[in-house]
């Protein structure tokens, strides 16, 4: 059963995916610019439990829980094969538990599916990015989601609120970029 510390229901036709890629920041600024998303919420995916895990708690490493985005959109304007072709082209799918200078579980590649079709859609993909030819293989588990817990509410839309911060500046704003180069088409 999934724990959702703030209550949103899907509204009829949407879906909800929880993507892993490093920083929750730069995850949630890369989706939030695209069509046919509907919600984008930074927070920790992992077991269930009774407390939400806290940023330090997860920030430690010694946890099961990924920083993590909860994505929900309208797969009518934004199918998941591009949620998945972006979310691959904005983290380095073949790193173990990094991502650039964030080193730990917690920033791990991970997707974590909501549903049967997602999981064999996710797998299919990295099986067929495997192929292609990448340097390393690609480390991005494919898990089912057992429970969400929002990030502390400094955390939700970092990014908008913090462009001038130097993480922002240098780790974030060339993620967006690319993003929006690459996907043009993409973009709301």
């Amino acid at each position: 059963m999934k724990k959702i510390t703030e209550c949103y229901t899907l509204a009829m036709g949407t879906e909800e995916i929880v993507l892993g890629g490093g920083c929750f920041w730069c995850t949630e600024a890369v989706f939030a610019m695209l069509k046919g998303i509907e919600k984008v919420e930074p927070g920790y995916a992992g077991p269930a439990r009774e407390t939400a895990p806290t940023y330090e708690e997860v920030g430690s490493g010694t946890t099961p829980y990924a920083e993590a985005t909860r994505i929900i959109y309208d797969p009518d304007k934004l199918a998941f094969e591009e949620i998945l072709q972006v979310f691959f082209a904005s983290h380095d799918p073949t790193s173990i538990n990094r991502q650039g200078n964030d080193v730990g579980p917690q920033y791990r590649s991970v997707i974590f599916y909501t549903t049967e079709k997602q999981r064999q859609k996710a797998e299919h993909y990295i099986g067929v990015l495997n192929k292609a030819g990448y340097a390393k293989p690609i480390v991005t588990a494919v898990e089912p989601l057992e429970a969400f817990y929002l990030a502390e509410g400094y955390h939700q839309k970092y990014f908008e609120a913090h462009k001038d911060a130097p993480y922002c500046e240098l780790i974030i704003t060339p993620k967006v970029e690319m993003v929006g180069k690459k996907f043009k088409h993409l973009l709301k």
